[in-house]
């Protein structure tokens, strides 16, 4: 008696964990939203940015600079001047001279405007290096988001797969519990014994432990794709189990356009560009620079009179214009060891790419052996379940007959269960390889997935 109120107590448990049906995360939803809300994705489109702004004509050097000054002055004297040994004209001693609240004011501002002419073509090659180098930042963005899209959908794929796999878990608690009961019945009346009761207790308990994991497991995994699109930890949401996979013939296509489309190739390619500029760079320090200067000013000098002095009230403006040019005929060697550099630079990157195209076809040819396999792999599993389902059927009928006993019963159920959740396995698995072959391809951002 114990141990059926622990066995209703458990499907009670699994009556009450029933929910109303969840809204459906479709995986548009999701690539819309890991796009919008993902950290990651936001920290490199805010790099993009910043390429952006610094290829732009306001940082490209094609621009005068224009600064101006201004200056301040004010004093005031107070003073007592004597004349010792001087007198006026009736003879008397010459007094002393006070002078009260003697002001001076001396004002003046100036704008000053530089341009270079020529710098040695350093300026041009600087400006076409931003602008590979904002190519590069969009490339480097864009393998974010396909990293980003091939975990969002690791993720998506794995929570899909738990969420079949506790529905065959669910099943076979069913017929474990419809068991449990039929075994019951058949006591009752002197059909069986006390032990196909207990093997059916045993069934429903371990079957009802691999449902709670099921669940935990489906939870947790939850969360990691709700912290991969940024938003509330505990959002509740089921997903599609629909998998569709991509023609061969087209994939094939895809692997044709590989060097054409692959983000790391492309990478190297534009780091190969900017590597060229920076020689061209370089070399702009052997040659002369050229420039115009000119300049605005404007000055105001006032002051009081004094006793030998008449006051000043000068207010005047002055308007200069100049050129230069310099040559540093000799730095040292500095320019030449930095030419140098940047060549061996420039050498060392197309030695990477080189390295990065034999890596990409490997990484390419692997990719597509490992998904052709499980494509095998899958319909075996397919064809797997609907043998195990033929045979539990079979079986079904022959343990209801009594022609076998529980443990084959619940033997032909497992292979079932079994079965059905390595299909689930493989299935998965297999988008998942086709998913990496996109991303290799280049093709990821342009097909749905």
């Amino acid at each position: 008696m114990q141990n059926k109120l622990v066995i209703l107590s458990v499907i009670g448990l699994f009556t009450i964990g029933v929910h109303a049906q969840d809204k459906l995360l479709t995986k548009e939803d999701a690539i819309a939203l890991a796009l919008e809300n993902n950290y990651g994705i936001n920290v490199a489109k805010n790099q993009v940015e910043v390429a952006k702004n610094n290829k732009s004509v306001l940082n490209s050097g094609y621009l005068p600079t224009l600064t101006g000054s201004a200056n301040a002055n004010y004093s005031r004297d107070d003073s007592v001047i004597e004349f010792p040994g001087q007198f006026n004209e009736d003879g008397s001693p010459r007094g002393d001279l006070e002078i009260d609240q003697a002001e001076a004011q001396r004002y003046s501002s100036t704008l000053n405007a530089n341009y270079t002419l020529f710098d040695g073509l350093g300026r041009l090659y600087n400006y076409k290096r931003l602008k590979e180098q904002f190519q590069l930042s969009e490339l480097q963005a864009r393998e974010t988001i396909e990293n980003t899209l091939v975990q969002l959908f690791s993720v998506y794929y794995e929570i899909a797969r738990l969420t079949e796999n506790e529905n065959v878990l669910k099943q076979a608690l069913d017929i474990s519990r419809d068991r449990y009961q039929r075994s019951q019945y058949a006591f009752e009346y002197g059909q069986s014994t006390k032990l196909d009761i207990l093997n059916a207790q045993v069934d429903i308990t371990n079957d009802s432990i691999n449902v709670l994991n099921a669940r935990q497991q489906l939870s947790n995994t939850k969360r990691d794709l709700n912290v991969l699109l940024s938003q509330n930890i505990d959002a509740v949401y089921a997903v599609d189990t629909l998998v569709a996979f991509i023609p061969k013939l087209q994939l094939e296509e895809f692997v044709d356009q590989a060097k054409l489309n692959n983000v790391a190739l492309l990478q190297t390619e534009r780091g190969l560009a900017i590597n060229a500029y920076d020689i061209k760079v370089q070399k702009s320090g052997y040659l002369p620079k050229v420039g115009l200067n000119g300049s605005y000013g404007w000055n105001l000098n006032q002051s009081a009179a004094s006793a030998f002095f008449p006051g000043t009230n000068n207010n005047n403006f002055n308007l200069g214009l100049g050129a230069s040019l310099t040559w540093n005929l000799f730095d040292g060697g500095g320019t030449t060891v930095r030419v140098k550099n940047a060549k061996i630079a420039f050498e060392n990157q197309e030695l990477l790419k080189k390295q990065i195209e034999l890596e990409v076809q490997r990484d390419i040819q692997n990719a597509m052996a490992i998904y052709e396999n499980r494509l095998v792999i899958y319909a075996i599993q397919e064809q797997n379940v609907i043998t195990n389902e033929n045979n539990f059927e079979r079986s079904k009928e022959q343990f209801q007959l009594g022609r076998i006993t529980s443990i084959e019963f619940r033997q032909a159920q497992i292979n079932l269960l079994n079965a059905q959740t390595n299909k689930n396995l493989a299935k998965y698995d297999a988008k998942l390889a086709e998913l990496q072959l996109l991303q290799l391809t280049g093709q990821l951002l342009n097909v749905e997935l």
